[in-house]
Order: C-alpha cells, then structure tokens, then sequence
C-alpha cells in the first residue's frame, strides 16, 4: 500500500536520509494525496501497462503506479534518491528504477523490452526542463499513448490554447501536432514540498497515430514555426525571411502568404496548425 503523499511521511523519510534538495534539478515533491490520485486517474492505468515515471524524486507517485501498472521504469537523475527509492519500493517487484538522465535515455528500447507495446509516460517534471523533456518525446517516435504530467501552470496554458493569444507559440503548435492535450487539476504551490513560487497543472497528451495535418517535410515544417515565433513583434514574413536555415527571402514568403489569401503584415500567432502545414508546403516548393 503506498505510504508517501501527505507531508508527514514525507518530511519523515527526507528527515531519516538528511536528504538536501538540489535547485538544479528543480526538485519539488508532490504532498497532495487527492491530485496524486487525480493523475494516476488520467493516465488510465491498468495491469497491461509499462510506464515510464519521469523524476520519481522519493517514490511517492511510483507506489501509486506500481499497485496499477504491470511494470513501472522510474527514472531518475539524482544519485542521491537511489537509496531512498530501494527503501519506499523494496516492496514492488515490477518497479525498475534507473539512475539516468532522460534525456539520454533511450525511450524506444524501454518499449522494445516491453514486447514493442507503447508505454504510458507520468511525471512531475521539474519546471526548467519542462519543455526540452516532452519535445524529446514526441519527436523521438518512441511508441508512446499518452503522457500525463505536471507542469507549471503557464506550460499547461501555452499546449493548449490556440491562436490569437499571447500564450500561442511554438510549444503550441508542436505539441498540438503530436498530441491531443487536456487539462486534469491545478496544483497551488502549497501543494509541494519545499513550496515553488509558481503554480502547476497536470495536463495529459494523448498522442496521435498519425499527425492531424500532413506536410511534405516536417522538419520544414518545424523550422517554419520556430521562425514565426522567434521575434513575435515582426511580421511573419520578416520572421521568415530572416531565418537563415529556411533560405528564403522577404518577396518568396509574401508570395506564400498571398497565395493562401493571407496579408504581409500577417503576424505567426494568428495562423492555425493547419494554416502553417499549408505555409510550410508551400514554402517547401519555394525553395526548391
């Protein structure tokens, strides 16, 4: 029966190990028993899963998943948790906790060690490596259903809105692309252990079989979002047209925007996903 999840048990454990937290891996433990249950709720866990835990931090959220899943790969890049983990999971035979970075991990061999069946990524991420963490898994093709995480609450906003808000972006568009996002629960900062300044939000991506969109080249694609977005005051053909890696000018993206009845002064946060992939075709004939 999982023992951590209120700040009791918690504070008790980091207490016995002298355990000091590490500002460099943004590490804020979870003390809130109702919203672990919440995420273990959304992430649709059942025996004939394998989930990847991102960060387990102290085990709390990895007994949870152990009591649903089939098998649980925690990983986690703090040497110092390692025996704190054996400790709160010496109960769990189908936890395997692995002492690495995952951003160096490869994904895709996790699966294939499940018989090739696609996993279901938790985790409480840290906040300054939110963004290059769930990039790396959707852009790796590692067979992946969903990826239900905590992320601060300005992260959440920005997956899932749309255009014509401030909060519009490249993280948008690109999570949009490989996933269908949904927001689950707020989590005050009263919630963690130490306390962050910020609030989070737990979101789930349930990733697509196919994208929504198709386009002749993705990493076109991708660098055409990246450029609409790197000087968000620019126009949109000025954006584009000074990024060196497209190899286009001022006169190629007017064109491309006319063609598809949009004005030069057009700005990148008023397109849709589907408007960019047109863009990005478009602009692929372009240059070649």
């Amino acid at each position: 029966m999982a023992t951590l999840g209120n700040r009791r048990n918690t504070a008790e454990i980091i207490q016995k190990y002298q355990f000091d937290f590490r500002k460099k891996y943004g590490q804020n433990f979870l003390v809130d028993n109702s919203i672990l249950d919440k995420i273990v709720e959304a992430a649709d866990i059942t025996r004939d899963d394998c989930i990847l835990e991102i960060g387990p931090g102290i085990g709390t959220m990895t007994q949870r998943l152990a009591e649903k899943a089939g098998r649980v790969v925690a990983v986690e890049i703090d040497k110092n948790l390692m025996p704190i983990l054996a400790e709160t999971l010496a109960d769990y035979g189908n936890v395997t906790v692995l002492n690495e970075d995952i951003l160096k991990v490869d994904v895709g061999e996790i699966a294939r060690q499940n018989g090739g069946k696609p996993l279901k990524v938790v985790a409480n991420l840290p906040y300054y490596i939110t963004t290059p963490i769930i990039m790396s898994l959707l852009e790796s093709r590692a067979p992946v259903r969903s990826v239900t995480v905590m992320v601060q609450k300005e992260v959440a906003e920005r997956m899932k809105v749309g255009p014509g808000s401030k909060e519009y972006g490249a993280l948008s568009l690109a999570v949009q692309y490989y996933a269908k996002p949904e927001i689950i629960t707020k989590a005050p900062a009263a919630c963690f252990m130490p306390k962050p300044k910020v609030d989070s939000t737990v979101v789930r991506l349930s990733l697509y079989e196919e994208p929504p969109v198709k386009v002749k080249d993705e990493s076109r694609l991708f660098a055409v979002i990246r450029a609409s977005f790197n000087q968000r005051r620019k126009t949109l053909a000025n954006g584009l047209a000074n990024a060196g890696d497209l190899g286009l000018n001022r006169r190629q993206a007017e064109e491309a925007l006319a063609a598809m009845g949009l004005s030069p002064q057009v700005r990148g946060e008023t397109l849709t996903l589907e408007q960019f992939a047109e863009l990005s075709d478009r602009l692929y004939e372009a240059r070649a």
